[in-house]
């Protein structure tokens, strides 16, 4: 299980900014990211980038994306890579 959540630093112990679902009295192992300049402070719409990604990421039904990129966004005409 991971969970991710910010929290803020005492002096003494991590203090969680929200309710987290973890077992009290249980050992956890924590990585520390230190918040970066400008980043916002934290409120009620602050998350993970990935999160918001994969939660606005749409199925375009088109398998070749990635490869015709240009083409779906710019209609620019599809060149093929040469193979070498």
């Amino acid at each position: 299980m991971t969970t991710t959540f910010r929290a803020r630093f005492d002096g003494q112990a991590l203090q969680p900014e929200r309710p987290v679902d973890l077992e009290p009295d249980a050992t956890y192992v924590v990585t520390i990211e230190a918040k970066a300049s400008g980043m916002p402070a934290s409120d009620e719409g602050d998350e993970y980038p990935l999160t918001v990604i994969e939660r606005l990421a749409v199925d375009m039904g088109k398998d070749d994306l990635a490869e015709r990129h240009d083409w779906y966004t710019h209609q620019r005409k599809f060149r093929a890579s040469s193979g070498g």
